[in-house]
């Protein structure tokens, strides 16, 4: 099964092009990391996916305004810290074209707007509804919720830090069920993580990331993987999942969250006006 096609950047991709054009002056490196997602999806479109995969969904095509907004709002400058996710899930990216992007915080406290299109193959039990979607993905509301909580307004958030996801697709069984990349026949799991790990390095260094947070194991593992020729100037370090299908994170994520980020340094950088990160 053939990935989507990707759409193109900018107002040959009405209307995301024309109602969302930023400043000139800050939309270089936006653009410029735009453009390699849309890289990595021509590449991606390439791929086959046999059994056990039935269906795959790629927000950065059919969520592009709301994606092309996220970007282009949070991605102007320069980044310290990349935290990294694995893949989207079904009521998170999936939906807004935001990492970890539960619904309510994409649009009450990122305020990204946007029309989302329909997947070119939809399942039945997967519709997506985009911002208008009334299910809450836990994950991303935990995540969100705690830098909210932590750093007040977005724009302290990403003032040296950004969110994005390792792979852009999300995968369903035929029956509907969410499939990791890690649950892909070995083949078609280095095959398809092959490619995101090769465009994780170029993006890395686009933005001029020192430090990768895996949010999750998985994460964590393909980051050191990829950019083990990179290191030691860009450290790559772990974070537990906010999953609910983690008994660790149903205990407290946010206070396993506080207690990580101090041990990694990155409290002051995300809290007030601080040095950069050391």
């Amino acid at each position: 099964m053939a990935v989507p096609q990707t759409c193109p950047l900018g107002p040959a991709h009405e209307p995301a092009g024309a109602q969302m054009e930023p400043e000139p002056c800050t939309r270089s490196l936006a653009k410029d990391f735009l453009k390699e997602e849309l890289r990595l999806n021509a590449e991606l479109s390439q791929l086959q996916f046999p059994e056990p995969v039935g269906v795959v969904y790629n927000p950065v095509d059919y969520a592009w305004e709301p994606h092309y907004s996220y970007v282009t709002h949070y991605c102007q400058g320069p980044k310290q810290v990349l935290f990294l996710g694995m893949n989207p899930g079904p009521f998170g990216m999936a939906q807004t074209g935001v990492p970890f992007g539960e619904v309510n915080v994409v649009r009450d406290w990122l305020c990204i707007e946007g029309h989302v299109l329909t997947p070119p193959q939809e399942h039945p039990k997967r519709p997506v509804l985009g911002l208008e979607c009334p299910q809450s993905e836990v994950s991303g509301a935990r995540f969100w919720g705690f830098f909210r909580n932590l750093c007040g307004q977005p724009q302290v958030f990403f003032r040296h830090c950004f969110v994005h996801n390792l792979c852009p697709l999300l995968l369903l069984t035929p029956s509907g069920r969410n499939l990791t990349p890690a649950e892909l026949p070995a083949k078609q799991r280095e095959q398809l993580l092959g490619i995101c790990d090769a465009a994780l390095r170029r993006q890395v260094q686009l933005l001029g990331v020192r430090l990768v947070v895996g949010v999750g194991r998985l994460a964590e593992q393909r980051a050191r993987r990829a950019l083990a020729d990179l290191m030691p100037e860009v450290r790559v370090e772990g974070l537990l999942h906010p999953s609910p299908r983690s008994p660790q994170a149903n205990k407290g994520w946010e206070a396993v969250a506080r207690e990580r980020l101090q041990e990694l340094g990155l409290l002051p950088l995300l809290m007030a006006e601080c040095p950069t990160l050391s």
